[in-house]
């Protein structure tokens, strides 16, 4: 018996099946639990009713979080076949491309960089507010996925470093407000994995090779072990961890100096 049996996640993100939405839900489903997804217009509402057949779901619902709207017409929409919600999984993050690339100083606009925050950020506090009430009583789980990019400085990640920074403050203050009711809030900040999402980000190739020579492991990281560690945090095993940052990176977030012997530089 799976360690999610009985618990009801709501999966915001999925856009292939090679994104990390796609491997937690995976790993949410072989653990038992009852999947919901979320799509964010008709053009891709085909291709993730598609990826729901797939993990056994017969719940899928719109939520443009573009706006306060739509992100509350979803969680009224899933009311109408679940009366609670143990798990919100947000994999959403968006930046203008011509923002993820040169110089920070120079490249990023107000417009780009208020998407960011938007799209990447708020939209994560945005859907603890509509689902709360969903949750209410059930010990439930909010999750997100953040980036080293964050605290350090990585190249052609840009505005979107400093949305994933708002994003991990989020984390701890949510877990702080919520922590009261049972609910417990998280995020993984995982290592770089080609998906969809990657590809606008300038020299990623070039990003994957400097982690997996560099990383402890000597390797990137899979959509797998993402899902593996969030299905985990979602569950009753991890009852007493929130507010964390738990990084799942193959060890490329400890190293300060990498051997002399193991880059290219």
């Amino acid at each position: 018996m799976g360690f999610l049996v009985g618990k009801r996640v709501l999966i915001a993100g999925i856009a292939s099946n090679r994104s990390i939405a796609f491997g937690i839900a995976q790993a949410m489903r072989r653990e038992g639990a009852e999947l919901a997804l979320t799509y964010q217009n008709d053009r891709l509402r085909g291709r993730v009713e598609k990826i729901a057949k797939q993990l056994d779901s017969s719940i899928v619902v719109p939520c443009d979080v573009s706006t306060d709207e739509a992100i509350e017409a979803c969680f009224d929409e899933l009311g109408k076949h679940w009366d609670g919600l143990d798990s919100i999984v947000h994999s959403i993050a968006f930046a203008p491309k011509e923002q993820l690339e040169g110089s920070i100083v120079d490249n990023t606009t107000r417009e780009g960089s208020i998407i960011a925050h938007d799209i990447s950020s708020y939209s994560f506090l945005a859907m603890a507010r509509y689902g709360r009430q969903l949750m209410q009583g059930r010990n439930g789980s909010l999750l997100t996925l953040s980036y080293l990019g964050a605290v350090a400085a990585v190249p052609n990640y840009n505005v979107m470093g400093m949305a994933k920074a708002s994003l991990e403050a989020a984390v701890r203050l949510m877990a702080y407000d919520l922590g009261p009711e049972g609910t417990r809030v998280n995020a993984i900040s995982a290592g770089p994995i080609r998906t969809l999402a990657a590809a606008g980000i300038g020299d990623f190739r070039k990003m994957l090779d400097h982690v997996e020579a560099n990383a402890p492991l000597r390797r990137n990281v899979t959509i797998e072990e993402v899902g593996n560690m969030a299905a985990f945090l979602c569950s009753d095993l991890a009852s007493g961890i929130t507010g964390e940052i738990t990084y799942v990176d193959a060890g490329y977030n400890i190293v300060g100096m990498s051997g002399y012997g193991n880059d290219e530089a």
